[in-house]
């Protein structure tokens, strides 16, 4: 019996949508970052990128354990000498609560190739309305 390899064309993708309202951050974007990866599937291998679509809503309403709202940073450079810019989670999540969860998710994807084509695949919004109700996704439970 031989082991199953899968081929990039032969891979099936499906959509999926995760409600973050009410659950903790760090675990919506684990749970997106399996989908993304394809490690769901029985048919995962690390060399090919079988990973699903996934649409992530109601960031607005994720929630940050512990004291993580006022003592965690996002911090990122301009370029320049000493401009290190930081910026506190309360204010990321009230002005952007979509750039914290792709950052949560970005985290947990590897830095190759196939992760930046999985980031590819992931649509995060603020409220509970997307765009994308043609491609019929499904409701994945946490």
């Amino acid at each position: 019996m031989s082991t199953y390899m899968p081929k990039a064309g032969q891979v099936e993708r499906k959509w999926y949508v995760l409600d973050a309202a009410g659950k903790p951050l760090g675990r919506v974007a684990a749970q997106a970052a399996v989908l993304l990866r394809g490690k769901h599937k029985p048919t995962f291998a690390p060399h090919v990128d079988c990973g699903d679509h996934v649409i992530v809503i109601n960031c607005k309403d994720a929630v940050l354990t512990g004291k993580k709202l006022t003592q965690k940073y996002y911090y990122r450079h301009t370029g320049y000498i000493g401009h290190l810019k930081a910026t506190r989670y309360d204010t990321l999540m009230a002005q952007k609560p979509e750039k914290a969860m792709e950052l949560a998710v970005k985290g947990m994807i590897p830095d190759t190739t196939i992760g930046r084509a999985a980031m590819l695949r992931l649509r995060v919004f603020a409220g509970a309305e997307h765009c994308h109700a043609a491609q019929k996704p499904e409701a994945w439970e946490l």
